[in-house]
């Protein structure tokens, strides 16, 4: 059985909502949904998906970093959108935050995420390297 350990944050703006940030399971690191919240807990860019999707990635990075990955190591992630018309703006943010190979991916427009003023969430599957 692999070694399962808790990604902890310190300040944690997720743990209100009961939730873990993510799990170290062996050489794999299982990330919980990120989106635009500070560390704070605020929410970042109310109407600006660009502002969003910026802290969105700080944060995934941040816990990849917290859980021995990076976003290099990414083997899959999934986007959830609240605006499908974003499409093109993720492509772009793919191309500047991952690198050749590109993760697996799976998008998605949902009506709503977490918070109303959310617009953008990812989840992803990393390698510890």
């Amino acid at each position: 059985m692999p070694d399962v350990q808790q990604i902890r944050l310190d300040p944690d703006p997720l743990e209100p909502y009961a939730l873990s940030q993510g799990f170290r399971v062996g050489d794999l690191v299982i990330v919980s949904g990120q989106a635009a919240i500070d560390e704070q807990g605020h929410i970042v860019g109310a109407g600006d998906f660009d502002a969003q999707a910026e802290q969105t990635f700080r944060n995934l990075t941040r816990v990849l970093d917290a859980g021995g990955s990076s976003l290099e190591r990414i083997v899959k992630v999934t986007i959830f959108l609240t605006d499908m018309a974003n499409f093109e703006k993720i492509v772009e943010l793919r191309r500047r935050w991952f690198t050749p190979p590109y993760p697996a991916d799976t998008i998605v427009e949902v009506s709503s995420l977490a918070l109303p003023e959310l617009e953008i969430e990812i989840e992803a599957l990393a390698t510890v390297g």
